[in-house]
């Protein structure tokens, strides 16, 4: 029965199939498949979320931080941050809640990534109406951001004998600038604005790894590539289940494979990076520090050699 079980798993998460497809293939009752795929679903989630998705620590926040430095070029970075839609049917009652800007229903997965694209912490299930900076407003995750209830480090200087700079997680435009969330500058601030370009490209390289693991989520579990025919509640499960999945088999090669079959597809950067901009709530604190964060991109210690040249061809997004 387990094997039956994990089986029918892979086969709905590789392939997308749907559990009627799976219940002819195994000649099983379809009610009988999803509950042996909720449940599996279910126990991956308690088992492994522990063990590959544990709360972050100060050590683990500093850990992330030098990494996203040496990789990515971003110092004092905890995490990125966006939110994807899960495609699903129409729930039963469900109304327009569901019903997002692409015309299609869906839940949304909100997810903050370390420098390697595994998932660290994720909030999924809120409606797909809702903007992604709307929903990490509201979730258990924003306010203990808010609060300051996740054991940051204290502000650290971006080179010797600065000033003590604090700890961020970087964002795209739907999300409101914060102290410690950094989105780009407007695209009215950027015109003719070589400076706050140059912030913008070195934001969007540390961002963009979210956007890969989202496809690569994608390009290993296909099944979220189609509509999913189950209710909200089962999508969570599955969701869940599957970014653990995704952090049990991380390996940087074969993460190298599935960005490669991304690429080839146009499937990076999937997220809700369409939505309307949020605006607002913002304090001065907040574009205090993001103009520092400016200025030391652009100073000696803090500039890249390649960078001036990336930003001339446009590559900013």
């Amino acid at each position: 029965m387990l094997k039956l079980a994990g089986e029918e798993l892979m086969g709905d998460f590789a392939t997308g199939e749907s559990y009627r497809s799976l219940g002819f293939s195994f000649r099983i009752g379809f009610s009988t498949i999803r509950e042996i795929v909720e449940e599996v679903c279910h126990i991956i989630w308690k088992i492994l979320s522990p063990i590959y998705m544990p709360k972050p620590r100060k050590y683990d926040w500093k850990k992330i931080s030098k990494e996203y430095k040496e990789l990515w070029n971003f110092p004092n970075c905890l995490r990125s941050l966006d939110g994807k839609h899960i495609n699903i049917r129409c729930p039963i009652k469900g109304g327009s809640a569901y019903y997002n800007y692409k015309g299609s229903n869906s839940i949304v997965l909100l997810a903050l990534v370390d420098a390697h694209y595994r998932f660290i912490t994720i909030d999924v299930g809120s409606y797909g109406r809702n903007t992604e900076g709307n929903v990490f407003a509201k979730s258990i995750l924003g306010n203990a951001f808010e609060n300051k209830k996740l054991d940051v480090p204290e502000d650290t200087s971006l080179e010797d004998n600065g000033e003590p700079m604090p700890y961020v997680i970087v964002a795209d435009e739907a999300f409101a600038l914060k102290p410690y969330l950094m989105r780009p500058y407007s695209r009215v601030s950027v015109t003719g604005n070589e400076r706050n370009k140059t912030f913008n490209y070195r934001l969007s390289r540390a961002r963009r790894v979210v956007e890969n693991a989202f496809g690569i989520l994608s390009a290993r579990w296909r099944v979220f590539r189609t509509v999913i025919q189950v209710q909200p509640n089962s999508v969570d499960k599955i969701v869940l289940a599957a970014c653990c999945l995704h952090n049990m088999l991380y390996r940087s090669h074969d993460y190298d494979y599935y960005l490669d079959d991304i690429n080839e597809e146009s499937e990076i950067g999937e997220g809700l990076d369409n939505l309307e901009p949020l605006r607002g709530n913002s304090t001065q604190r907040s574009f205090e520090v993001r103009d520092k964060y400016r200025d030391y991109f652009l100073s000696s210690n803090g500039a890249a050699p390649w960078q001036y040249e990336m930003v001339r061809r446009g590559r900013i997004n």
